[in-house]
């Protein structure tokens, strides 16, 4: 479980959110809307430590990761963390299974065969991912996440440069995964995203809402 108490982000005397509480529980899909500029991005890159808020804490089973130094901090990020970003952020000149082998945690032997059929690259593992196109490596990407299963999952407009069933699919196994525990926090403009999630906080507004 991640909570956010009381947090505030600023840059210099422009305030993108402040006094901001949201609780995001194992197993479930959250999506955060709110217009261009609200501060999605800014708000998924605090949960996920890229970016330091103003104030406020970011509680994660109990503790408050705000305040862990650089080395926790990579450790967390290592251990319970998986992003999706817009960018792919794979290592292009490298394989896809060089790429999957990256996401695998000390200790565990995930199946990346199942992994990559259940996202449609089955067999691909050999291919340079520079060789892919942009909706293959997001499926790369995708199949990194479920290679490292991680208990928390942070996606910035995870199908905004998707087709409809490439786009669907990325929902779907975000699904799945959050139907094994893991809690997944979408920033999207996608109404159809949002509707598949379970609930949606309005970031500008700093309300969260059923979808419909």
């Amino acid at each position: 479980m991640i909570i956010l108490k009381n947090l505030s982000k600023s840059f210099g005397s422009r305030v993108l959110w402040k006094d901001l509480d949201l609780t995001v529980e194992p197993g479930r899909m959250l999506a955060l809307v709110g217009a261009s500029g609200s501060g999605k991005t800014t708000l998924l890159n605090c949960m996920g430590l890229l970016e330091r808020p103003t104030g406020g804490q970011i509680l994660f089973e109990g503790s408050d990761v705000t305040r862990l130094g650089p080395g926790r901090q990579r450790r967390f990020r290592r251990d319970h963390l998986g992003y999706l970003f817009q960018n792919y952020a794979l290592i292009e000149n490298a394989t896809v299974k060089a790429n999957l082998d990256v996401a695998r945690r000390r200790g565990t032997r995930p199946d990346q065969a199942a992994a990559l059929e259940r996202v449609g690259l089955a067999g691909r593992e050999k291919e340079k991912v520079h060789y892919l196109s942009g909706g293959e490596q997001q499926r790369v990407a995708l199949a990194r996440l479920m290679v490292k299963q991680p208990s928390l999952v942070l996606a910035d407009e995870p199908t905004g440069a998707l087709d409809s069933d490439n786009g669907a699919m990325v929902v779907d196994v975000l699904r799945e995964m959050s139907r094994s525990g893991c809690a997944v926090v979408i920033a999207t403009h996608n109404d159809s995203v949002r509707d598949a999630c379970d609930t949606a906080f309005d970031v500008a507004a700093q309300r969260e809402f059923a979808p419909r």
